[in-house]
């Protein structure tokens, strides 16, 4: 045994160990780890965690965080930053091309694609129900026109009502379901109702009109609930995912996290440029090559039919890829549902995310209802824009050619949110008040000018601002409510968060559809311009800024909050400016010290690896069922680390347990060693590593 303590105590520095400020290790030095008095952190520590506590994307060299930096300085950083991420990216870029010049378009797919694919079939299907209206209305007037008899008229409406009826019940079930059963079934459940639902749509007939306009209006609202999931499944597990399976923290998490989920999004826009242009082409091959009235009710079937059709096959596919593609979509939230010891939904998460969290609820669900007023208003009075601005508005082909156009400019908006979104400079909160701003501006200025801006004298300028109101809702709070929604909360409860942010949201729309029925066009000018004054107080208010924010310290406090110990966390998650101004009103910041947090991240880290060095103890006694070490969360600690937990936390536990207290961390299941496992945790400490005195231990 004493050969082997002198073998590790002079031991060959490992490959990539993190140099320390009294030079190079040489092999011959005693591990001491010596604490000054009153010093949080020996320079050693911080060398050894530097890559860890402070991220070159974050801190300054000297470990500053950036948002700490004077003006002048933060901005040179984040310019720095930012800059050498772009040559980075480029550079990757170059070398996909080298290798295959399709391979830029691979990873488009893989990253924004698919992810997005179920949005996209959303956003195909749920606007196609408003482009068809006008051919359903000029085929059959007798039933979809305010004078039709042969249907009733509550019927009629109910096709757009238990439309949104059906997508707000889904977003508040599935986001339930996502964080119960998990975000893999939730997917693969979305995936499945949305094809069964395409094929009731595709097949929905009736002996008369007002049986299929019945037919119809159910089978939308069974789609729906389908829909409705995709909105907090897709956010919960593109936002998961974007820092690989199982990890919390990464470079792409913190630069680019915003991107991910926003590029996944997108997809929506494209679900609806795709159903404009397919429409388009149905309508000219079953039309005779004409797009003008009138229009037999066999080229209407056809056209209808087919388009809910095709969708139908892109979304069977998409059960197949969630099925068999993605076994791990939903592994970070049972890793968290493991350190919280909990089985089933987490029920005391939501409530105390409700205490602790419910301002930015508010911002949520509050702006993503503003946003939606906006949102499907824009759609809702699309009609009577084109009627001022078009030469031949009688014709259903002029209408979804300049609604081709809208959603070239909304696309836009997307991408460029896309862009932007993680722009520390920019980013959610600053993105979404512009963008509700510029809605306001859009609306408010025709609301009190109407007869000028109709007239030909001021239509092109009411075009003007009908286009920018659509690049500036994407390019603003329709992408950024998205995002927020769920990045804003714990894992636990995320997808509730979300789902029941969305399904506020969807009740803006609802009060859109039904409150445009009752008031005349430039009333409806008068009325939403308010909504988007509303939701930029609401945002400036309550919502916090997470642009740059690593997911993973939004998670350590939350360990600290479900401990009873919020007041206890000190790190960057309540940093003023990941804050919103009603958490800062309320002192949730004044607890912020960044070097106290870097002493809390040791010890917390310490904790996470005492607890899985005793799972791995325990495997090895055969103490620990199978298959567990699939739910843990990865890590990406070097060996210097490593050994520095082996050398000091069994000591750490002794001096702790010797005071009859507890370890510095947050006290989860996770950092919790027995005092039979601690026992082993020492005389690991001892065979296995050199020991901190240079001295024999006394085991032979």
């Amino acid at each position: 045994m004493a050969d082997r303590i002198r073998h590790h105590r002079h031991h060959d520095p490992s490959p990539g160990m993190l140099p320390v400020p009294h030079g190079p290790e040489t092999g011959d030095e005693h591990e001491h780890y010596p604490r000054a008095e009153g010093d949080l952190t020996t320079d050693h520590e911080r060398a050894i965690f530097a890559y860890l506590t402070h991220p070159d994307d974050c801190y300054t060299p000297d470990g500053t965080y950036w948002a700490d930096l004077p003006l002048r300085k933060r901005i040179t950083f984040i310019n720095e930053s930012q800059t050498t991420e772009a040559k980075a990216e480029l550079e990757s870029i170059k070398s996909m091309m080298k290798e295959s010049p399709l391979s830029p378009l691979s990873w488009y797919f893989r990253n924004a694609v698919l992810p997005g694919a179920g949005l996209g079939l959303e956003g195909y299907v749920l606007f196609s129900i408003g482009n068809l209206e006008p051919l359903f209305s000029s085929t059959w007037p007798q039933c979809w026109s305010k004078a039709g008899t042969e249907c009733s008229h509550n019927w009629v409406a109910s096709v757009t009502y238990l439309e949104v009826i059906g997508i707000m019940v889904g977003q508040l079930a599935v986001g339930v379901i996502g964080d119960w059963i998990g975000r893999r079934w939730g997917l693969i459940q979305d995936a499945a109702i949305m094809f069964v639902g395409l094929l009731m749509i595709t097949a929905s007939w009736g002996l008369d009109l007002n049986g299929w306009v019945i037919c119809y209006a159910w089978s939308l609202f069974f789609y729906g609930f389908g829909v409705g999931g995709e909105y907090p499944i897709t956010a919960t597990s593109s936002m998961e995912n974007a820092v690989g399976a199982g990890k919390l923290s990464t470079r792409e998490d913190r630069l680019h996290r915003g991107r991910k989920v926003t590029m996944a999004f997108l997809m929506q826009g494209w679900g609806q440029l795709i159903n404009q242009v397919l429409l388009i082409i149905l309508l000219l091959a079953f039309h005779h090559g004409s797009g003008d009235p009138p229009y037999s009710a066999k080229t209407v079937q056809w056209t209808f039919r087919l388009s809910f059709f095709i969708p139908a096959i892109g979304t069977a596919w998409l059960v197949y890829y969630r099925t068999f593609k993605m076994p791990h979509a939903g592994r970070q939230l049972a890793a968290a549902k493991k350190k919280s010891n909990v089985t089933g939904y987490d029920v005391d998460s939501l409530k105390m995310a409700c205490t602790y969290f419910g301002g930015r609820l508010l911002a949520t669900a509050g702006g993503w209802f503003c946003n939606d007023v906006f949102f499907y208003g824009n759609k809702l009075f699309q009609s009577q824009f084109i009627a001022v601005i078009s030469n031949n508005p009688k014709s259903v082909m002029t209408t979804w050619t300049w609604n081709l156009v809208n959603v070239v400019v909304s696309l836009a908006g997307y991408y460029l949110a896309s862009l932007l979104i993680d722009n520390k400079f920019y980013g959610r909160k600053m993105m979404q008040q512009v963008g509700f701003l510029m809605c306001f501006i859009m609306f408010v200025v025709p609301a009190f000018h109407y007869y000028y801006y109709t007239s030909p004298m001021g239509v092109r300028s009411f075009q003007a601002m009908y286009f920018l109101s659509s690049f500036f809702n994407q390019f603003g709070p329709n992408s950024v409510t998205f995002l927020v929604a769920g990045e804003v909360f714990p894992t636990p409860i995320r997808a509730s968060a979300h789902g029941f942010s969305a399904c506020i949201g969807k009740a803006g729309a609802l009060l859109a559809s039904v409150l445009y029925n009752y008031i005349d066009t430039q009333t409806k000018f008068y009325v939403v311009p308010w909504f988007g004054l509303a939701g930029m107080i609401l945002t400036w208010v309550f919502l916090p800024d997470t642009t740059g924010l690593d997911l993973k310290e939004q998670e350590r406090r939350w360990e600290y909050i479900r401990a009873g110990r919020s007041d206890g966390y000190h790190g960057i998650a309540i940093h003023p400016i990941h804050l919103s101004m009603w958490e800062r009103l309320m002192g949730v910041g004044k607890h912020y010290d960044p070097e106290q947090d870097l002493k809390q991240k040791i010890d917390d880290m310490r904790d996470e690896w005492a607890g899985k060095e005793r799972m791995r103890l325990n495997k090895e006694i055969g103490g620990e069922p199978a298959g567990t070490e699939d739910l843990e969360e990865e890590d990406d600690w070097n060996e210097a680390v490593h050994h520095y937990f082996r050398n000091t936390t069994a000591n750490e536990k002794l001096k702790s347990q010797a005071r009859g207290g507890t370890s510095v961390g947050t006290g989860t299941s996770s950092g919790a060693v027995s005092d039979s496992d601690n026992g082993r945790l020492n005389e690991k400490a001892v065979n296995d590593s050199p020991t901190p005195s240079g001295e024999s231990s006394g085991h032979d």
